[in-house]
């Protein structure tokens, strides 16, 4: 039976929460509509959650070259798939290492994962060493190995999930009735882990997924490998170019009377944003399914 203390809680509580859902989806409503509003109405009138002049010219102006992007969607697809993968074998099989207390090493290996999370080579040092050794400019992996090799807080955040959420008499009892230790990982610890491993993997997909700095720096030829964040981006940089260089290019005043140069600004967002919110419910359910999961039995 709950008490007045707790319905007062719970009411609080839940106002909080439908506060502060709305200040997540208002921004979402505004930019959407700001981009199906017409480019002049817009600068004039300012934003508005109304379209005063509806309009799909800046959605036009983006789509107008329809295969690249639609091959830009196809590498944001393929590096976030191959990189959220990647990343969740690196971390789950590194942090798991790591929980072990009988692993040789394993506090010098602990402190240089978190070290990694105080200090970087810079972006100088890592550009020459990504192109001088590795040789990866102007490659798809130029876009997929840097996020790998700096996670260092998915592995510490998953070593301390397999430290306190899995016990230890769990996969004792498992290595007790023969199991190795790559199988008591993959059987009985991981299973358990799916909270976490939801987790990480929703924050690797969407920094891979909005990741345009690796393109803008290691592909200087290869624009056929430009993820969809890359050719935004790149689209972008020529509307401001041309805005600010028109008396240096030849009738720039009619070209640019054409560009809706504020309103695709809200189509970028909407077009790079749109899959990720789409796909965002069906893996939301996996924290809920994954909290559910086994436990010590009595």
């Amino acid at each position: 039976m709950h008490t007045k203390e707790d319905k007062i809680f719970q009411f609080i509580g839940h106002a909080v929460m439908i506060f502060l859902s709305f200040c997540a989806v208002v921004p979402m409503i505004l930019l959407l509509m700001s981009s199906v509003t017409d480019n002049n109405t817009l600068i004039s009138n300012g934003y508005s959650f109304i379209p005063e002049k509806f309009s799909l010219y800046a959605y036009e102006y983006i789509f107008k070259t329809g295969s690249a992007v639609i091959h830009a969607y196809g590498i944001s697809i393929l590096l976030t798939a191959a990189g959220t993968l990647l990343s969740l074998a690196v971390t789950t099989l590194l942090a798991y290492s790591l929980s072990k207390p009988g692993l040789p090493g394993r506090n010098f290996l602990s402190f240089y994962v978190f070290f990694t999370m105080l200090f970087s080579g810079g972006l100088v040092p890592t550009y020459m060493n990504y192109t001088n050794v590795f040789g990866l400019k102007n490659t798809f992996l130029a876009l997929l190995i840097p996020g790998l090799v700096t996670n260092g807080f998915y592995i510490l955040l998953m070593k301390s999930y397999f430290v306190s959420s899995i016990p230890g008499e769990i996969t004792e009892a498992a290595l007790i009735d023969g199991a190795s230790e790559f199988q008591t990982f993959s059987r009985v610890a991981l299973p358990l882990a799916k909270p976490i491993v939801a987790t990480i993997g929703l924050f690797s997909g969407i920094g891979y997924w909005n990741d345009w700095q690796n393109g803008y720096i290691y592909l200087t030829k290869r624009t056929d490998l430009y993820s969809i964040q890359n050719l935004l981006n790149r689209m972008i940089q020529n509307i401001q170019y041309l805005s600010q260089n028109t008396a240096n290019v030849r009738n720039a005043d009619v070209g640019l009377a054409s560009i809706p140069s504020v309103s695709i600004r809200m189509a970028m967002a909407v077009v790079g944003i749109l899959p990720v919110v789409l796909i965002y419910p069906f893996i939301q359910s996996n924290f809920v399914k994954g909290i559910t999961l086994g436990g010590v039995k009595g």
